[in-house]
């Protein structure tokens, strides 16, 4: 028996338990904002701690604690990190969804509720690969870290930023993060973020006077129309990730373009002197913002009247194909799916980006089904099976003891 079968036949016996898991997670609310997450941290170290797996809760504020866990094989190796993020996306509007919001409702092989797929259905199966990894204490080398944090869905200061700032030792040495890109991709990259907001102005005037781009609104209209035809301008992937071009459908290497607030104007027959948008990119590898406010700024230079404030930013991360890492949760991926695992690059912001950009190898694989979350989010039970036994999989393969002299 192959160690996939091994742990292939432990998390099916446990399946039922891991799903009723699952279930009392989305019942425990933890939309971001608000983002309290207290409700549902207590489940996870309540089953930690009925499998008898030590745990502390770190917080920088009250409402938002993270759980950290260490299994220590008491002999040298790697230090791998388990990261999963407790809270969930708001849900908008409670009467778009099909299926009550904090119960995890079954349908056709689905599992539907909110942050069923980001992240709930990946915090039980990494919540159950840890457990079997501490049972298997004696078949790897090293030590594991499992890591439940806050403050995620808003990519803010309180969760793994935090951590990270103040836990020195949680850097460990290679990451998997259960962020799933969708369809059980394997998420070696992420696009990275821009937020700029365009401020216009233009003189006072009555607006049976006005003329081409002659009000605030109108010369802001024209750059967001220009900076929409954005949306079909595609990277050229790095060497490192050349893997991912074969995909195209997933999205990972087209530059989006979204204006997501618009303001301007007193009156309607007034002309409006002051005007606002504030515009999202998201950056594929292969661009970064240097080159997406320079050509901000060759817009703006064209039409005038109009200048940018930055918001927020990161650049476009990733991870080598060839990373020990990627390999191992692809080689898991194989031998528990019978497939290969199919390299793409992540739409939304993930806490591996915050590994990343202190050098630190990173991967992201989870059950969530869509390319992004939103109403009815869901997943396939089989895939959160799957992925209990792909992160206990790929665990023990990184862990390894090396091959006797």
């Amino acid at each position: 028996m192959t160690i996939a079968d091994a742990i292939s036949a432990a998390v099916d016996a446990r399946s039922g338990d891991l799903l009723a898991f699952l279930g009392r997670l989305v019942a425990a609310p933890s939309p971001n904002p608000p983002g309290d997450t207290r409700a549902v941290a207590a489940l996870v170290a309540d089953r930690l701690a009925r499998a008898g797996i030590a745990h502390r809760i770190v917080a920088r504020v009250t409402e938002k604690p993270n759980l950290i866990a260490v299994a220590d094989s008491g002999r040298p190796g790697p230090h791998l990190v388990l990261n999963v993020h407790l809270d969930t996306i708001h849900p908008g509007e409670a009467s778009d969804w099909s299926v009550p919001l904090y119960e995890a409702t079954q349908r056709d092989g689905r599992i539907l509720g909110l942050g069923v797929g980001n992240m709930k259905g990946a915090v039980a199966a990494m919540t159950l690969a840890f457990e079997l990894l501490v049972e298997r204490r004696a078949d790897w080398c090293g030590r594991v870290t499992f890591t439940a944090v806050a403050d995620e869905t808003v990519f803010g200061p309180d969760g793994a930023a935090f951590l990270l700032d103040t836990e020195p030792d949680l850097i460990g040495d290679a990451v998997i993060c259960g962020e799933g890109p969708g369809a059980m991709g394997l998420g070696l990259a992420e696009k990275g973020v821009l937020w700029l907001a365009l401020d216009a102005v233009a003189p006072s005037a009555q607006g049976m006077l006005a003329r081409p781009r002659s009000s605030a609104t109108t010369r802001l209209a024209a750059a967001i129309v220009e900076l929409d035809g954005w949306n079909d301008v595609h990277a050229t992937a790095p060497d490192e990730i050349a893997a991912v071009a074969a995909h195209p459908e997933r999205d990972g290497l087209r530059l989006s373009v979204n204006t997501g607030t618009l303001a301007g104007g007193r009156f309607v027959s007034q002309s409006a002197t002051r005007a606002t948008a504030e515009i999202d990119f998201r950056i594929p590898p292969g661009l970064d913002i240097t080159t997406i406010e320079s050509r901000v700024d060759a817009v703006i230079a064209r039409i005038g009247g109009l200048a940018r404030r930055p918001i927020k930013g990161w650049e476009p991360n990733w991870t080598a194909a060839d990373s020990p890492i990627v390999e191992a949760v692809a080689a898991a991926h194989h031998a528990v799916r019978g497939a290969p695992a199919v390299p793409v690059v992540r739409l939304p912001a993930s806490d591996a980006s915050r590994w990343r950009q202190r050098g630190i190898p990173a991967v992201c694989y989870g059950p969530q089904a869509d390319l992004v979350s939103g109403v009815d989010d869901w997943v396939y039970a089989r895939d959160v099976i799957d992925c209990a036994k792909i992160y206990t999989v790929a665990a023990l393969a990184v862990l390894a003891p090396a091959p006797a002299a």
